[in-house]
């Protein structure tokens, strides 16, 4: 079966992309703010009770994330004068509103993350419903419709872009497979740059990685792209989930990865938004 969503592009020979200011690198923070469901397995530090109702052991590891790690991250995110790119289940903006609200006052991005982190895409019945109801909820609880989508689990159906440009969504990072934005054969959506490998939660709980393995490879991914991009820009998404890396002996290390990124010239701390905004006003809308 041929994937019809999208061209292959080799890199090379692409159209040179100018950033903001004369920016190399455009970075954005990707931070998943989500809601998971008490009743339903999901995202585990410990596959032995992840399958009961109700599962203390691996709930409570996520909901460390709303109540607490996040409020962490925000002083670390603010220290640098990063916004973030936020990717928002529904449910969060009635079960959380504080974090909601904290986010305005920021001025960070929403984009759309589904309804929970409990419920994938594929098992949606009725998408277009399920769809609208998610950007309509995220609408009313931050005053902003949602331009960006990421699926639970980076989960989509062939459908789900078509669907989303219908609701004017014009971009998806669930593909992961560029370092610069690229348009879908979807009229008006791209895809944006994303990222499974420099994501908090597989360095940390899949590979095992300490604080400062991690610390090293944000600056090593940095590092590369910054002198890849010295001919056309570059975009570097840093994938973050408050339970996993605003855990209080993990905080420290990002502190000090978001200071060696802002630290250098040439550098665009931006939104998703944004980037896609830019790229799609450089290359016709």
């Amino acid at each position: 079966m041929e994937n019809t969503l999208f061209d292959y592009s080799p890199i090379p020979g692409r159209a040179a992309i100018r950033w903001p200011g004369g920016a190399r690198v455009a970075f954005y923070v990707g931070l998943n703010v989500e809601h998971f469901t008490v009743d339903r397995a999901s995202t585990s530090i410990n596959e032995a009770t992840a399958a009961l109702v109700p599962d203390p052991l691996n709930y409570g590891w996520r909901d460390y994330g709303p109540r607490v790690a996040i409020w962490r991250l925000m002083d670390v995110l603010d220290r640098h004068g990063i916004r973030a790119s936020v990717l928002l289940n529904a449910d969060v903006c009635e079960r959380y509103p504080q974090i909601v609200e904290a986010g305005n006052a920021r001025n960070w991005a929403w984009l759309a993350h589904g309804k929970n982190n409990s419920t994938l895409q594929a098992d949606v019945a009725d998408e277009r419903a399920y769809l609208t109801e998610v950007v309509a909820t995220i609408e009313k609880s931050t005053g902003r419709r949602p331009r960006g989508w990421l699926g639970p689990a980076l989960t989509e159906t062939f459908d789900t872009p078509s669907l989303l440009a219908e609701l004017g969504l014009t971009y998806v990072l669930d593909w992961t497979n560029d370092d610069q934005p690229y348009r879908l054969n979807v009229p008006g959506m791209l895809s944006l740059p994303y990222s499974l490998e420099l994501n908090d939660l597989g360095i940390f709980t899949m590979h095992g990685a300490s604080g400062a393995e991690f610390l090293q490879m944000v600056t090593d991914q940095f590092d590369q792209l910054y002198a890849e991009s010295a001919d056309s820009g570059r975009v570097m998404a840093l994938a973050l989930h408050p339970f996993v890396i605003g855990q209080a002996f993990r905080a420290k290390y990002l502190d000090q990865a978001l200071a060696y990124i802002a630290g250098h010239d040439g550098v665009w701390l931006t939104t998703s938004d944004e980037i896609a905004e830019h790229y799609l006003a450089g290359t016709g809308g």
